[in-house]
């Protein structure tokens, strides 16, 4: 049985994630990935470009389409992908 995944909320997202780079997939040819790095640079998770986009209901043609597939991404940042960065982040505070 598998654990369900939970989500950081949009908020804390925006604040630990410093980039998501549209790349192709390291293994597979023709396949891209959206790839999420934290604020100092370092790979937290990633996503199937066309998984993203059926999510969302979007052509990744369209123009809109990534600042779509960018905001769905904030609110998908599973737990487990920042609990490092979070807590590294409390520890300047």
């Amino acid at each position: 049985m598998s654990e369900e995944v939970t989500y950081v909320p949009a908020e804390v997202a925006r604040k630990v994630v410093g980039e998501i780079v549209d790349e192709e997939h390291l293994h597979e040819e023709n396949r891209r990935v959206l790839t999420v790095y934290d604020v100092c640079g370092r790979e937290i998770c990633w996503f199937d470009t066309l998984d993203v986009m059926k999510e969302i209901g979007m052509d990744p043609k369209n123009p809109k389409a990534k600042e779509a597939a960018v905001e769905y991404i904030f609110g998908h940042i599973p737990k487990w992908a920042v609990e490092d960065v979070i807590r590294n982040i409390q520890k300047q505070d």
